[in-house]
């Protein structure tokens, strides 16, 4: 049975429930990924702590790909969740799944064959090159896995499952953490042991994103090819957009990344480490943009816009409350953090930069994020596709290019952190506006006002 789980109650407590669950199992992930890095950089080889710096890169177009396909499942098995449709849920998920993989197979076959020319565009070269390529040559295949298990996850999510969304990347961290030391440093198969490993990980976060699935919601429906055409446009319609918004993050990172190619493997190696902080400190402002998506969606369909806006302010001062927390514990550890990746010389300055006043600036990116998650589930993804553009092109290349100019590797980072605060902003006003509008519209729809309770019936559609 459908559980519309998000329609009464604190809202700010279902926020930051479902925040720090996601979280919980998103810097699991990450945190080993981190250690995968600090591993890579005891091999006291530039070249190839670089190599996982440009290749992280690459890997996230693939990431982002599976994050806007688990946006549009998600917000589409919400919404029947919170309108008490077991059956319509249940085929939302499995379409979901199915087009998912496929989707996910034919993107990542796509990337693995133009992997030398996105290699050298992003400016590796000699050795650091040959290293990039062999390594993302292993891994890019096992992106389709990877996209299954973060579907599966955002399935969960939907039908407010927030432990088992979050034990699908903590099982997936556990069997990293595992094999990553017996594989990099033991077997001393560096990069190569790296690529294994993330090919364990991935399996083990589809074996527990699908599971639950199978055990607790009714599992699976049948599918078949007129069955996956019809849901192609109403899942397009939403992670359509949502995949051009996530995409346009791993575009600006690689134009990022190629304007600090030019100042040597140093200064690759701190933004690689910069890039591997990041969604472990802030992991509860990525885990919120997927949590707060089932919420909007479940209230939407209960017809609770004056809940779906309350959500929206609370997201907002969560995402305050948790990047000065985390600010403040990066700064105090500053000098640790460069310790233990063997920073020196630039590639130190760079990270002593982030675990500055740059970390405090990501509190605009955690703006675009909940501003984004709402249009996604309120039917103005196009809205947050070019938010989201425009934050990853004009609010970072000509910042990103004008700070290098005068400041080095420092300045590139400077200007990509300080492009955010306007589109940050901008993109909460255009959201409240989608908020206002959809409010605006079911009021006059069934002729009452906008802020009016309805009670939820025992079973069936709300009609």
């Amino acid at each position: 049975m459908a559980q519309a789980r998000f329609v009464e109650g604190n809202l700010f407590a279902h926020v930051a429930v479902m925040s720090l669950t996601s979280s919980v199992g998103l810097m699991a992930i990450f945190v080993v990924d981190l250690i995968n890095m600090v591993y890579i950089s005891w091999l006291r080889d530039p070249e190839a702590t670089a190599a996982v710096g440009y290749g992280g890169a690459v890997l996230f177009f693939t990431t982002a790909f599976g994050i806007g396909l688990s946006i549009g499942v998600s917000a589409l098995t919400a919404q029947a969740v919170g309108a008490r449709d077991p059956v319509l849920a249940r085929d939302r998920a499995t379409q979901g799944l199915v087009l998912g993989a496929l989707f996910g197979i034919v993107f990542s076959a796509v990337v693995w064959f133009l992997l030398p020319q996105i290699v050298d565009l992003l400016g590796a070269t000699g050795r650091t090159a040959e290293l990039t390529l062999w390594f993302l040559q292993l891994v890019t295949p096992g992106q389709p896995l990877l996209m299954i298990g973060m579907i599966g996850a955002a399935i969960l999510r939907a039908h407010g499952e927030a432990r088992a969304s979050m034990m699908v990347t903590v099982w997936g961290a556990v069997v990293l953490a595992a094999l990553d030391p017996v594989l990099i440093l033991w077997a001393d198969l560096g990069l190569t042991g790296a690529a294994i490993a993330g090919w364990g990980s991935r399996i083990a976060m589809v074996v527990m994103a699908l599971w639950p699935i199978w055990r607790r919601h009714g599992g699976f429906s049948p599918v078949s090819a007129p069955s996956l055409r019809g849901a192609v446009a109403p899942l397009s319609a939403i992670s359509g957009p949502a995949i051009l918004t996530q995409l346009a993050t791993p575009v600006g990172q690689a134009l990022v990344t190629r304007m600090v190619a030019g100042y040597g493997e140093a200064a690759v190696a701190g933004m690689a480490i910069a890039g591997r902080l990041t969604p472990v400190a802030f992991g509860m402002i990525f885990a919120l943009a997927g949590a707060i998506g089932p919420i909007i969606g479940q209230n939407l369909g209960a017809r609770r816009m004056d809940r779906v806006r309350r959500a929206f302010f609370d997201a907002i001062r969560f995402t305050g409350l948790v990047i000065l927390g985390m600010s403040a514990l990066l700064f105090l550890l500053r000098a640790p953090i460069a310790a233990l990746f063997h920073a020196e010389g630039l590639t130190r300055e760079l990270v002593f930069l982030f675990c500055g006043p740059l970390s405090l600036l990501f509190f605009f990116n955690g703006l675009i994020f909940v501003a984004n998650a709402a249009c996604n589930n309120l039917g103005a993804a196009f809205q947050a596709t070019l938010i989201n553009w425009g934050r990853h092109t004009l609010g970072t290349v000509p910042f990103a290019w004008w700070l290098g100019q005068s400041y080095g590797p420092q300045g590139v980072l400077i200007g990509q952190a300080v492009g955010g605060i306007v589109f940050g902003v901008l993109a909460v006003w255009l959201a409240l506006r989608v908020i206002d509008r959809r409010m605006l519209a079911m009021s006059e729809m069934v002729g009452i006002p906008s802020d009016t309770k309805f009670p939820l019936p025992p079973t069936g559609r709300l009609g």
